[in-house]
C-alpha cells in the first residue's frame, strides 16, 4: 500500500494492541485507517472492567517494558494515571509449595484507570475510525482495481480498502482466510490459513473472588511455572493503585489451560467455589473460600505457544493483506503484540 497517496485507505481487522499500534504508526501518513471490531470496547484482551467501585484486569495484567523503548513509549502517550506495580511475582509448584522469587524483574505498568488506557490512549492519537460491535465475514479482493471489500456478519459491506491488516487470534484469522476469496490465488490463501490455524493457543479462563477485608502480602502475583497445578496465576489488584477501594481485596485467577479448556462452558456459579477452595488452600486462609462477589472472562485463544509460519502467509503481502499479533511473534504478551503492530505498520509505509 502506498501510503503517500492521501486516498489510500486501510482497513484493520480488530482493536486490541496489534490493530491499535498499527493505526497508531500510521497517525502522520495521509492514508485514513478503518479498524473494523466486533466487540464494543477496544484492548482486546488488555482488558479491564468495572464493578462495585473496584477496576480489575481480567487478561493481561499489565504491560511489561522488554526494553527501554517500551517504557519511553508508555510516558510518550500521558504519565497522569500512569503506575509501576511494585510487587514482585513469587511462584508455586504443583504441591502449592510458595516460594520468594529471586529472578530479576522488570518494570510492571498500568493505570489506575486500567490497561484498557492502552489501546485508548494510544489511538486517541490517531485520526482512525473505529466501527464497533462489526464481526467480519467474508473478503473479497478485486484484481482489477487492486481493493478489498470486506462484509459483516450484517450484510453489511466495508470498503474499498487498499489493504487490510488481520490482527485476531490465530485462530479467528485462520477463519477470515477461509473466507477470503482472491482470485487466481485459493492455493496461496489456503495455504496461509491453514499454516496459520496451526498455531497452537492455551485457552485461560479468569475467575474473579472479591472479599471485604485487605490482606497484606509482600508479592504483587504468584506464578506456577511448572504448568502442573489447576492455578496458573493469581493477582493481586489492590497493589494497583486507583484499583480496589481501601479495606477490600480483589483476586484475578487464572485457571491451568488443562482446567480452563474442562470448565470453560460451566456455569461460573458451578466451578466458583471449587476455585475459591483452591485459592483459600494455597494462600492458606480460611477466609478466602467465602468470596462476597465473583465474576469470570474466558479467554479461548489467550495465550499462543508458537509463532506463525512466516514463509507461508507472507505471499499475501502481494495483494495487501498483511497479518500481526503476538502469535506472527509467538510469545503472548501484550508489548509483543503491540511492537509487532508497529512493524507491520512501517512495511505498510515501506509498501514490503
Amino acid at each position: 500500500m502506498d501510503t503517500s497517496k492521501e486516498s489510500s485507505r486501510l482497513c484493520v481487522v480488530g482493536a486490541g494492541l496489534a490493530g491499535a499500534a498499527v493505526a497508531y504508526r500510521l497517525r502522520d501518513e495521509p492514508a485514513s485507517v478503518t479498524l473494523l471490531e466486533k466487540s464494543r470496547g477496544v484492548g482486546g484482551r488488555a482488558a479491564t472492567r468495572r464493578r462495585a467501585g473496584c477496576r480489575y484486569d481480567h487478561g493481561a495484567n499489565y504491560i511489561k517494558d522488554s526494553d527501554d523503548r517500551t517504557t519511553s513509549l508508555l510516558q510518550s502517550l500521558g504519565t497522569d494515571g500512569l503506575v509501576d506495580i511494585d510487587g514482585p511475582v513469587w511462584t508455586f509448584d504443583k504441591t502449592g509449595q510458595i516460594t520468594e522469587s529471586d529472578r530479576q524483574e522488570s518494570h510492571k505498568w498500568t493505570w489506575e484507570a486500567g490497561i484498557t488506557q492502552f489501546a485508548k490512549r494510544l489511538l486517541a492519537e490517531t485520526d482512525a475510525e473505529i466501527r464497533k460491535s462489526t464481526r467480519v465475514e467474508a473478503l473479497d479482493y478485486d484484481d482489477s482495481t487492486n481493493q478489498w471489500r470486506l462484509t459483516d456478519t450484517d450484510g453489511i459491506d466495508h470498503g474499498p480498502f487498499d489493504a487490510v491488516v488481520l490482527t485476531p487470534p490465530a485462530p479467528q484469522t485462520a477463519n477470515l482466510l477461509s473466507a477470503t476469496r482472491i482470485p487466481g490465488a485459493a492455493d496461496v490463501v489456503a495455504t496461509a490459513a491453514n499454516a496459520v490455524d496451526d498455531v497452537p493457543y492455551r485457552t485461560i479462563r479468569s475467575i474473579i473472588l472479591h472479599y471485604p477485608f485487605e490482606r497484606d502480602r509482600p508479592y504483587y502475583a504468584l506464578v506456577n511455572p511448572d504448568r502442573e497445578h489447576d492455578i496458573g496465576w493469581l493477582a493481586r489488584e489492590s497493589c494497583k493503585p486507583g484499583h480496589i477501594p481501601a479495606g477490600e481485596e480483589l483476586l484475578v485467577v487464572q485457571m491451568a489451560p488443562g482446567w480452563s479448556a474442562a470448565h470453560y462452558d460451566d456455569p461460573l456459579d458451578s466451578v466458583a467455589s471449587d476455585v475459591a477452595a483452591m485459592v483459600s488452600d494455597l494462600l492458606d486462609d480460611d477466609r478466602l473460600a467465602d468470596p462476597d462477589w465473583i465474576d469470570d472472562q474466558g479467554w479461548r485463544y489467550a495465550l499462543p505457544d508458537s509463532a506463525v509460519d512466516t514463509d507461508v502467509s507472507s505471499p499475501l503481502v502481494e495483494y495487501d493483506l498483511y497479518m500481526a499479533g503476538d502469535w506472527v511473534v509467538g510469545e503472548g504478551r501484550a508489548h509483543e503484540a503491540f511492537w509487532n503492530g508497529i512493524e507491520v505498520g512501517e512495511q505498510l509505509i515501506d509498501g514490503r
